[in-house]
């Protein structure tokens, strides 16, 4: 059976800043509090259709570490339960950078918590002024470097195409977080959202965001410089589902935003390689794993269509020794 993680939203409790990209009820779809009950079903449902011994329970959507101490420890208390049992391997909380000290870390290794992910979203200072962040990114790198000491597993999350934000920021904003030398990385376009300061600025003109096109394209780069480290970009894109179709105002979402991401690392390979002049125009075939078909071929086909209208006409042939990525050109 299928190992997964079960993720229970907090929305909107602790944050101590309304940022301006933010609501957090059109992304989860929730605005209840978390209670105890709602733990235990979230759990019972996972172990009725899954083995989760190797998955984790996850506390998403606000900022984890600033709700009330006691409700946080009584979220946590209930959550250790399971994983005292067997039944999930650790718990993950996601926080602010400016939310992390010894005393929560002693706290948070107390009841179980093995992976923390710091809400980072830029590492460029203005940025972060005029999204109203409330942190700098010298918060970032204190706090990276207290979850390393303490051995937690450290998760970074990045946003591109912030309000005052550029491709050049946002590709020194990942240089960053790689040398913090995290674990794993989260990446987000920014999304329109209605509700949102930048949906006043986008109204007003003052704010244009990234089309689906560029953030795709930048995406795909920054997608790359992680993976070449060895860090594992466990996300790509807002999530599907909760309000975000009917909460959307403008921006680069879409349901299938890494799939697109991937396709154009593909198309990149390939064009390097017709670049290179050892590939003709005409026929020519594409070596690709058998797992990463649908990657090369993009949806509805783009990329091959797109090499077509240049005068390349693709035989895709698969070689399952082929990794992620890799491809053979030949023509």
């Amino acid at each position: 059976m299928k190992h997964i993680n079960v993720a229970l939203f907090v929305p909107h409790e602790g944050c101590p800043h309304a940022c301006s990209f933010c609501n957090q009820k059109t992304i989860s779809g929730k605005t209840k509090p978390l209670t105890l009950t709602d733990i235990d079903e979230a759990v019972k449902t996972a172990l009725s259709t899954a083995d989760c011994n190797k998955g984790e329970i996850a506390f998403f959507g606000g900022s984890f570490t600033a709700i009330d101490r006691d409700y946080m420890v009584s979220l946590l208390e209930r959550a250790k339960q399971y994983i005292d049992k067997g039944f999930f391997a650790g718990i993950r909380i996601s926080t602010r950078p400016d939310c992390i000290s010894e005393e929560i870390l002693d706290i948070l290794k107390l009841y179980g918590v093995t992976a923390i992910e710091l809400g980072c979203q830029s590492m460029d200072d203005e940025v972060l002024h005029l999204n109203k962040r409330g942190h700098t990114a010298e918060d970032v790198i204190n706090a990276a470097g207290l979850i390393k000491s303490y051995g937690f597993e450290l998760g970074v999350q990045m946003m591109t195409g912030l309000f005052g934000d550029t491709q050049e920021k946002c590709l020194e904003t990942a240089e960053k977080l790689i040398s913090l030398e995290p674990d794993t990385a989260r990446i987000y376009p920014t999304v329109v959202l209605e509700g949102t300061e930048l949906a006043r600025l986008y109204k007003e003109g003052r704010y244009t965001p990234q089309s689906l096109e560029d953030a795709a394209q930048l995406c795909a780069e920054l997608l790359m410089m992680f993976r070449q480290k060895g860090i594992r970009v466990i996300r790509l894109g807002l999530h599907s589902g909760g309000n975000v179709e009917e909460g959307y105002v403008a921006g680069a979402y879409h349901p299938a935003f890494r799939e697109i991401c991937e396709s154009k690392i593909y198309l990149k390979k390939v064009m390097d390689a017709i670049d290179s002049g050892r590939v003709q125009k005409g026929e020519i075939e594409i070596t690709v794993g058998k797992r990463y078909v649908s990657m090369l071929t993009g949806q509805k086909k783009a990329n091959i269509n797109y090499l077509k209208d240049r005068g390349y006409i693709c035989k895709i042939l698969q070689d399952e020794t082929l990794e992620k990525y890799e491809i053979i050109v030949r023509g």
